[in-house]
């Protein structure tokens, strides 16, 4: 069974899991907005929320709009703090270079995700333990797979 948190929250429209076990709950706009080819709108859902301490939300793309349209969030996965209490709002940007796309009131335009967060203490140290990745960072790992013995 899946803790439920209850977040207290102000909104026109309430964020919706479109199916059971979905992580994310879709995030509407409260406006209309035009995107051009290549621009980008902060665009108002409405929504305010408490998160409790501990928790924090993320606003993430939709991937329909990403796949047919281009659209996607500018800052993924945006950030809501648990002592943000302002309206949420979603950067969208239009990654089509030819296509406009037109978002109306009661689009679904993004996702909420809402999870735990640890509080972290920094130790400084003067060296850190090996593992297995060490120091590999962007594009270590290659970007193909081959088979074992090709080259």
């Amino acid at each position: 069974m899946t803790e439920t948190v209850d977040v207290p929250i102000i909104a026109a429209a309430l964020p919706i899991y479109a199916h059971p076990g979905d992580a994310g709950a879709d995030l509407t706009a409260s406006e209309a907005v035009h995107l051009a080819p290549g621009e980008r709108a902060l665009v108002a859902t409405g929504v305010r929320i408490a998160l409790p301490d501990g928790y924090v939300a993320f606003v993430v793309p939709r991937s329909g709009l990403a796949a047919k349209h281009g659209i996607t969030v500018v800052n993924a996965p945006g950030t809501v703090d648990a002592g943000y209490r302002g309206e949420i709002k979603v950067s969208l940007l239009n990654t089509d270079l030819r296509e406009a796309y037109d978002v109306a009131v009661g689009d679904r335009i993004a996702q909420l995700i809402v999870m735990p967060v640890p509080r972290v203490q920094f130790l400084p140290v003067d060296e850190l333990p090996d593992s297995a990745r060490g120091q590999g960072g962007f594009g270590s790992t290659g970007y193909q797979t081959r088979e074992e013995g090709s080259s």
